[in-house]
């Protein structure tokens, strides 16, 4: 099945992300239009996929990971912290494949690729 699924690890932690908001967005001729809304479980995944069926199509999509009221629960950070929304805008370029966009973070830093 074709779908768009994530997860997030906190590296600061060694454990996953859960609780965490996250958003999915559509992007066409500049607008986004928001695909999905949810919050990961206790594994640091979404219970089902961010998107799938016929709105997973190639394109342009943002996922919106809201770490820094994650961090803010966790740790003792900054009233203004260094990472705060982490943004990860990407293609789907074969609407056939699954595509899995993991997210790796700290309160300080992140990295993520094209999972499977």
């Amino acid at each position: 099945m074709t779908k768009l699924t994530t997860h997030v690890l906190d590296v600061y932690s060694g454990k996953p992300g859960k609780g965490i908001k996250v958003e999915v967005y559509n992007i066409k001729n500049g607008k986004r239009e928001k695909l999905n809304s949810l919050v990961l479980n206790n594994d640091g995944r979404a219970d089902k996929p961010l998107v799938e069926g016929s709105t997973f199509q190639e394109g342009q999509y943002e996922i919106v990971f809201f770490v820094g009221d994650y961090f803010k629960k966790i740790t003792e950070t900054s009233n203004i912290p260094f990472l705060d929304d982490v943004i990860i805008r990407f293609g789907i370029s074969n609407s056939n494949e699954h595509y899995h966009v993991p997210l790796l973070v700290s309160p300080w830093s992140y990295s993520t690729y094209r999972g499977s």
